[in-house]
């Protein structure tokens, strides 16, 4: 068993809003969607989020990997597409094989990259701001 690599606190703390800010969004989402009749976008649109999450998760444990183990860039990248395939696979499979609700997968992804960056910017202003 291997030990757990470093990850440090800003980065826990990065992912963990993201985290929260995208279950805000699909309750959120949820709560619009379904009253309107719209409720398997709405799921689709979690599952969107979800994968999101999922992403941010397996990258911050990858980092934090090969900053620990330096392994070659290759084997990084490799694990990096791979992921990013997988994840484009499952939304596309959504997509096609629940039309049109399963598109709004791509939504919730969307609105995850929405999310993430804003949580990853929060730092970096109180940061300017405190100078």
């Amino acid at each position: 068993m291997t030990a757990t690599p470093y990850v440090p606190p800003v980065t826990r703390a990065t992912f963990r809003r993201s985290a929260i800010g995208a279950a805000v969004a699909a309750v959120l989402g949820l709560a619009v969607l379904v009253p309107a009749g719209l409720g398997m976008y709405g799921l689709f649109g979690v599952l969107g989020l979800a994968l999101g999450v999922l992403n941010s998760y397996l990258t911050v444990r990858s980092v934090a990997r090969f900053a620990a183990d330096t392994p070659s860039k290759g084997q990084f990248s490799a694990s990096v597409l791979g992921r990013l395939a997988v994840i484009t696979v499952l939304a596309f499979v959504c997509a096609l094989l629940f039309r049109p609700a399963g598109v709004a997968v791509f939504g919730g992804l969307v609105v995850f990259q929405f999310v993430g960056i804003v949580s990853s910017m929060l730092p970096l202003i109180k940061e300017i701001r405190q100078k």
